[in-house]
């Protein structure tokens, strides 16, 4: 299933407690559900200003609707093309 990294911008959002946090999760995990097994949450990176969040949809369009109806922003989606690693540089090239 295609992966996506969604960049929402959130102003204080370095700032948020743990509390409002999990706040915020269990609404995005609500709305998921509504929405069924295609679209699946992995992770997200809080930052200063930004959360960045990886997907797994069938299409950026599902990922939108999820932003839409659970009230979130989605300044930018992408499709992840490839995942890169320290380990990337040891491989072996044919």
């Amino acid at each position: 299933m295609p992966q996506y990294v969604i960049e929402r911008e959130i102003p204080g959002a370095g700032n948020l407690s743990a509390e409002q946090l999990k706040g915020i999760s269990q609404h995005s995990c609500g709305v998921l559900n509504e929405m069924g097994p295609d679209i699946q949450w992995v992770h997200s990176y809080v930052t200063g200003d930004k959360i960045y969040c990886v997907y797994n949809a069938p299409n950026d369009d599902m990922v939108r609707e999820h932003a839409q109806r659970g009230g979130f922003p989605a300044n930018s989606v992408s499709r992840v093309s490839t995942i890169i690693s320290p380990a990337t540089a040891e491989m072996e090239t044919a």
